[in-house]
């Protein structure tokens, strides 16, 4: 999330862009060389933390975001980026815990409510983690990451028709997504074992 009003705008908009682009390393520099100017500068800071999560190396994703949220606590995308990192790591309680936090500061918004019913599906409490994710996929109808977060959560819990329908909307979106083609063929799979 790169924020218009920042100073540094047009190089947070470029570390956005080396990230997209999986150049990790040449973003977080970017990053660095902002840190060097102003060392309370939390958009580098989160834009460093997004990048570490990346790579899959967490404890320095989760060290640059603790950093933003010391100078400030109220950051909606910092807080959504340590749940999703705690997501990451499978320490569900931890991630509810900071996506609950994003959700307050910034209701509403349909990435964190993905996360958080994610994290709460997976933390046990199913039938709530569904309700989440479908209202974030209500609220973002095409956004195939959303959709296919519900159908895994779906095929997981064995609804296998829902799981099926929202595996062939995602596939309408992006055709060439093959993990919900994958998914689509488990689906199949699962409801022949059920039927035989």
């Amino acid at each position: 999330m790169i924020y218009q009003e920042s100073e540094y705008y047009d190089t947070l908009k470029l570390a956005d862009e080396k990230k997209l682009m999986g150049l990790f390393e040449e973003a977080i520099e970017l990053c660095e060389g902002i840190l060097c100017e102003d060392p309370q500068c939390t958009e580098a800071l989160e834009e460093i933390g997004d990048n570490y999560l990346s790579m899959r190396d967490y404890d320095k994703a989760l060290a640059a975001l603790n950093r933003a949220l010391e100078i400030n606590p109220m950051s909606a995308n910092a807080r959504y980026l340590m749940g999703f990192t705690f997501s990451a790591m499978s320490e569900w309680n931890d991630s509810i815990e900071e996506l609950e936090m994003a959700d307050q500061i910034e209701p509403n918004h349909p990435e964190i409510l993905r996360c958080l019913g994610w994290s709460i599906f997976h933390s046990g409490r199913k039938k709530q983690g569904l309700i989440i994710l479908e209202r974030a996929s209500y609220m973002a109808q095409e956004d195939s990451l959303i959709l296919s977060d519900l159908g895994v959560c779906y095929l997981n819990d064995k609804q296998f028709d829902k799981a099926e329908s929202i595996f062939r909307a995602v596939l309408e979106i992006e055709p060439e997504n093959d993990k919900a083609r994958e998914c689509l063929k488990a689906c199949a799979y699962f409801q022949k074992r059920i039927e035989s």
